[in-house]
């Protein structure tokens, strides 16, 4: 018999170049590539995880940050059971970014308890202002005192400092949001066996959502 496991559909949004993939492939994979590559509309990887000796699969959404891929979002956030926003800590104007990224999910996805919608906010390499203090002046755009004071301001968001390159917080923030995630389990959360996971991978990708699966296992042989 294949075991239930529940499914998770994790967005990662934030402007070009902030570390979305290198996050993403940090944890899945933990590797990293010093070699930037600009994501073209989204792609994603899938995590197999053990929460509380519950089994969850992460499908984890890396999506593109440039403005000419934004309005293929609403295919991208349907469906999304949590949303991680990134910024750079190196650059302010990605910061600055930060609340258009979160409305326009809301808009967009809409789910259905927007107050209580999980999102984590990451502030990405941090790597690049490892002064003795944290906080290299020269370097470090944004400090983690103002990054808080944003999170705290939208209904007590997670904050993480990280390193993509270095692995410094990543695993810590995607289980933080895997947990947000499982805390919002009602009675229509998405729980598949595992083929089922590998067959709603696909379809998603190709646009389909997961009333189509449900339709399609209910019908006639």
């Amino acid at each position: 018999m294949n075991q239930k496991k529940v499914l998770l559909k994790v967005i990662i949004l934030g402007d070009s170049g902030v570390g979305k993939t290198a996050l993403m492939n940090q944890y899945v994979h933990r590797k990293f590539n010093n070699q930037y590559k600009a994501t073209i509309g989204a792609d994603f990887l899938t995590k197999e995880i053990l929460i509380d000796g519950r089994q969850v699969t992460l499908q984890i959404w890396d999506t593109a940050g440039q403005e000419r891929f934004q309005s293929l979002g609403v295919a991208f956030y349907r469906g999304a059971d949590a949303c991680i926003i990134c910024y750079d800590v190196t650059y302010q104007n990605s910061f600055k970014t930060l609340e258009t990224w979160r409305d326009e999910f809301l808009i967009q996805a809409s789910p259905r308890n927007q107050d209580q919608f999980p999102f984590l906010l990451i502030g990405n390499k941090v790597d690049l202002c490892n002064a003795p203090n944290g906080e290299n002046s020269e370097i470090r755009e944004v400090s983690e005192k103002r990054a808080q004071t944003w999170a705290d301001s939208k209904n007590k968001m997670p904050y993480f400092e990280c390193s993509a390159k270095e692995n410094t917080n990543v695993e810590k923030a995607f289980e933080k949001i895997a947990r947000l995630a499982l805390e919002q389990e009602n009675d229509s959360f998405n729980i598949y066996d595992s083929q089922d996971a590998a067959r709603i991978q696909l379809r998603q990708n190709l646009g389909q959502s997961e009333e189509d699966l449900s339709n399609e296992r209910s019908g006639c042989c």
